[in-house]
């Protein structure tokens, strides 16, 4: 059975945008509905003969289909042909400028059902319509920049404070009901710095930022395992090689954090990002050389430590400071009296989640005091992601929700599309999940006040120094 669909949209986007999206076929997990997963088998730049694998969403069962990229015709049009086993699709895109800068995109599409009889074809013909419908609309919104982020809505309120069923959200179910997954917004010319690019959402998160054009500044540690991923971030964007540079730098210790900074600064004197991924959850209370508990020094101080040493290529580009956090956060309150986790018995788990509330907390803070500098901070949290990370420090977790936790590809989207949107810009001090605003505080004891954020501030800011600042009554707050 043949069945022939078409469809045509027109977007105020660029030819050359909308081309560019398109192109790389991969994409289409985050316009259509259609398809859960995407990915570019043939590594490098997408030609004329790049194979794309994808799985479809056929009554609640994921199939799978590959994608041979056939013809590409450079702003006018590209075809494609996809096979599996009952179904075999011819499609062909075509470009055409408009006037004022928009674009029209015709869809085209053929589809071959084999094993089914052509007498069924009345039956299947309206939902095959209504798929065609959704991904064209799906590519319409992904293409189509907003002029403002969609403010936090009543029910995200009524989820976040009942607590339970925001955190339903936090799988992968939640990441596939976005209203929109399109990450469309180029960054030619800028240059993203970020930390914990070897695996899991980091790495996930360098690879798009790649694709997107933007030059990666990335800070890891090993020097073997910073190569393996940038041969993995250019498989998958096809980027040129000298769009990634590598750092190693231990950033447990804030003398490395310095370093490593000062090195940034002198090859950037521009820094448009600065995305601070790198985390660790040990087991058990570790100092390091510095004398600072393991937890908090990766999580809580190197990110300050790194957006306070780069300030100065920030405020030139006007840039973005984004810091991941974890849901885990909204279970912990900020302890003042206790930064460093001496008192009591140590939890890996608890102790995290107090370093990424302090880390909010931070960023909150700073937002407000780097306001007239036009840099803007924003805290995020990726939802449940199955990273390696995860897998090693929290393995029974892990085991117990593999099946509804989102790979790192869904957990790292809100971080790149915090780097890249247009319509972010100024909305600095907020907290992020979904590509929504959420709250921070839920739980009676975990909302920091302004003081304690200045407090705060005194404290990490000495324990970057090298000197303990401790709490003071007699601080007064500016």
């Amino acid at each position: 059975m043949q069945v022939e669909l078409r469809e045509t949209i027109t977007v105020q986007r660029s030819i050359d945008d909308c081309f560019r999206y398109v192109r790389d076929f991969s994409s289409i997990e985050q316009w259509d509905p259609g398809v859960y997963r995407a990915r570019k088998v043939t590594p490098g730049p997408v030609r004329e003969g790049s194979d794309f694998d994808l799985l479809l969403n056929v009554a609640g069962k994921h199939v799978a289909m590959r994608y041979t990229l056939n013809h590409s015709e450079h702003n006018a049009r590209l075809q494609l042909s996809g096979t599996n086993d009952t179904l075999a699709a011819l499609d062909t895109l075509t470009f055409r400028e408009c006037e004022g800068g928009a674009t029209e995109i015709e869809y085209h599409a053929v589809l071959t059902l084999r094993s089914f009889p052509q007498s069924l074809k009345p039956l299947m013909m309206p939902s095959l319509i209504r798929l065609g419908k959704k991904a064209v609309a799906g590519l319409q919104t992904a293409l189509t920049i907003p002029a403002k982020a969609s403010a936090t809505s009543l029910k995200t309120t009524l989820k976040d404070r009942l607590l339970l069923p925001a955190l339903c959200g936090f799988t992968e179910r939640g990441y596939l009901n976005m209203p929109n997954k399109g990450l469309s917004q180029f960054m030619d010319g800028k240059t993203v710095v970020l930390t914990g690019p070897t695996g899991g959402l980091g790495l996930a998160a360098a690879c798009e930022l790649s694709r997107l054009g933007a030059t990666l500044v990335l800070i890891g540690r090993g020097e073997s395992r910073l190569q393996a991923a940038k041969e993995t971030i250019l498989d998958f964007s096809g980027a040129a090689a000298h769009s990634i540079q590598l750092y190693e730098a231990e950033l447990s210790l804030m003398a490395e954090v310095d370093r490593v900074a000062r090195r940034i600064r002198a090859a950037h004197s521009t820094i448009d990002v600065l995305i601070n991924n790198a985390g660790v959850l040990p087991a058990e209370r570790e100092e390091t050389a510095e004398g600072n508990e393991l937890t908090l020094a990766v999580n809580l101080l190197a990110p300050a430590a790194l957006a306070i040493a780069l300030r100065s290529s920030l405020e030139r580009a006007q840039g973005r400071v984004i810091n991941v956090a974890s849901g885990g956060m909204y279970l912990a309150g900020l302890k003042l009296d206790d930064l460093q986790y001496r008192q009591g018995e140590f939890d890996g788990s608890r102790a995290y989640a107090r370093a990424k509330r302090a880390l909010v907390a931070m960023t909150e803070h700073m937002a407000l005091y780097w306001r007239p500098h036009n840099v803007d901070f924003y805290a995020m949290h990726p939802g449940w992601a199955a990273t390696p990370g995860v897998a090693k420090s929290l393995p029974r977790f892990n085991d117990r929700l593999s099946t509804y936790l989102r790979d790192a590809h869904m957990g790292a989207d809100t971080m790149v599309w915090l780097a890249s949107a247009a319509e972010v810009a100024g909305q600095t001090g907020k907290f992020w999940f979904d590509r929504q605003q959420h709250r921070t505080s839920v739980l009676p004891g975990t909302e920091v006040s302004a003081y304690q954020a200045l407090l705060l501030q005194r404290q990490v800011e000495g324990l970057i120094a090298g000197t303990a600042h401790t709490v003071s009554g007699d601080i007064a707050y500016p």
